[in-house]
């Protein structure tokens, strides 16, 4: 168990959603002895993690859809689409940096596998798609926006165009089936909250309103990416709202050009005025305000805007309402520094390092070695007293908690790591210190907190006692190791799942 107050706890008893008690399993039963007792047989209990940046509906499209993260070739794409039923083709996943000629089909390529149907491929970063000439039909202001290719993938506003003629294409029932499968994967993750970034450009309002209505898995927290309000319970407007792109896409807006594109520097959509704009109406508002930043430039253009904000506002008022900017990839000590003097969380993805970080990897192909392993400074953030909360993006990459808490661990880029213990810390109370409940309490396990925890599976490590149990009794094999499950071996798996003492995954 994750108890700074027990730390040689064996056993914790929960009444009505709350953790009241912690100790040793002989004492347990005595206090408590009518308890509903589960035996464990070896698996050990931790907070339940939370993921701080998902898509439901996307991402469970991913799950119900076409997964194109595995295509190897262009021609493999080709072959999936050829192959998906249906009017529609929804997929996502493709990554043309690790095919052998690195080049995208074109849409006439696109469309002699489509047979007619309407395609919409995002690519593994969201920020650009392969579309069929038949989806374009559908969104016609799309050929005069920004980002418009007569040939290739659409990005900026002409993608934001055919995304939506996308989901207004997509059945009500079939969006609503991949929201709950996609939080059916979560709470099987061992997550027990997660942080839907929706947005008009995103997602839409009645999506989101699809997705809150879902109560009988993950807490949902909401935020909608947008300087307008929506008419609906979010936790502030924040999650995507754009400042700028993606790299894979090269949307992401730098101060030098792209090492492999020297005509482009990305795209600026929030400049350091309109940042400021935002941080002090959601301030005065009582609202968490976030955006979306990756690229540099981005970064200056927000760090700027907190500095205005924090004139017109004053840094304590800016500081509580723990504003939040999500990915903040490319960020140097001294921005770090700024922004956690005014409270801001980092809401990052450690498995955009896993899967794009290093010499070889897409971020030194965009950027340049020297640049491109630079990026998500995670110990930088950390020492600068910047709140790390850690999610997926999902479907960007992932809903795998231990691979993210290794990534953050072992960063491709020596220096820019985080320990075990820290990581684990963002996965779990960090997300609720990013939603703005920083109690002391919830994302640990002592008395007082929400029971809201997962069981793993310990097969790996050595047990603690042979009569493990869990009654909301729980035993750890933990607390007699000095660390967490070994980060390089295979994960735990998840046993069960609790939000608040109800349990929302119980594995068959």
């Amino acid at each position: 168990m994750h108890s700074p107050t027990a730390p040689d706890a064996t056993a914790m008893a929960v009444t009505d959603g709350t953790v009241v008690w912690l100790g040793q399993d002989s004492v347990g039963r005595a206090l408590h002895p009518d308890a509903e007792v589960v035996e464990l047989d070896g698996a050990f209990v931790a907070p339940a993690f939370v993921d701080a940046h998902v898509h439901a509906t996307s991402a469970g499209l991913l799950l119900t859809g076409l997964d194109l993260t595995g295509c190897a070739s262009r021609a493999e794409l080709l072959d999936a689409v050829r192959a998906a039923p249906g009017s529609l083709v929804w997929g996502h996943g493709w990554d043309e940096t690790r095919w052998p000629d690195q080049r995208p089909p074109t849409r006439a390529e696109l469309d002699r596998a489509a047979g007619g149907a309407r395609v919409y491929l995002s690519r593994v970063d969201v920020h650009s798609a392969l579309v069929s000439t038949s989806l374009v039909e559908l969104a016609p202001g799309a050929r005069e926006a920004d980002g418009w290719s007569d040939t290739g993938p659409l990005t900026r506003a002409a993608h934001h165009h055919v995304r939506g003629a996308a989901k207004d294409a997509l059945p009500v029932e079939q969006r609503r089936a991949a929201q709950r499968a996609f939080l059916r994967h979560a709470a099987s993750k061992g997550i027990a909250a997660v942080h839907e970034c929706a947005g008009p450009d995103i997602s839409g309002r009645d999506d989101l309103a699809d997705l809150l209505a879902l109560a009988d898995g993950p807490e949902v927290v909401p935020y909608w990416g947008s300087l307008e309000h929506v008419d609906l319970p979010v936790r502030g407007l924040a999650g995507d709202l754009f400042v700028d792109g993606a790299l894979g896409s090269r949307t992401a807006a730098l101060s030098h050009p792209y090492h492999d594109r020297p005509d482009t520097s990305g795209a600026l959509y929030l400049d350091a005025e309109a940042v400021a704009a935002h941080l002090v109406a959601c301030t005065e508002a009582g609202l968490q305000a976030g955006f979306h930043v990756i690229g540099d430039a981005a970064v200056a253009a927000v760090v700027e805007g907190f500095e205005r904000a924090a004139a017109a506002v004053g840094v304590p008022a800016l500081a509580a309402r723990r504003h939040r900017l999500e990915h903040l990839e490319m960020v140097t000590p001294e921005q770090a520094a700024k922004l956690g003097s005014w409270g801001v969380v980092a809401s990052v993805q450690p498995l955009f390092d896993a899967e794009w970080g290093g010499p070889e990897g897409m971020y030194a192909q965009r950027l340049g070695v020297a640049r491109g392993t630079a990026l998500n400074p995670f110990a930088h953030l950390a020492a600068a007293g910047v709140v790390l909360a850690f999610g997926s993006d999902a479907p960007v990459t992932a809903v795998d908690p231990w691979a993210a808490v290794r990534a953050a661990v072992h960063h491709r880029t020596d220096g820019l790591g985080i320990s075990p213990r820290a990581a684990f810390n963002a996965h779990t109370r960090g997300g609720w210190r990013a939603a703005g409940v920083d109690d002391g309490v919830t994302g640990t396990l002592q008395p007082g907190a929400p029971a809201t925890y997962a069981v793993w599976d310990a097969g790996q490590l050595e047990v603690a006692a042979p009569d493990s149990r869990v009654q909301r009794w729980s035993t750890d094999p933990r607390s007699r190791v000095p660390a967490l499950p070994a980060l390089d071996g295979p994960a735990p798996t998840c046993l069960r799942t609790v939000l608040r003492g109800r349990t929302i995954y119980e594995r068959e």
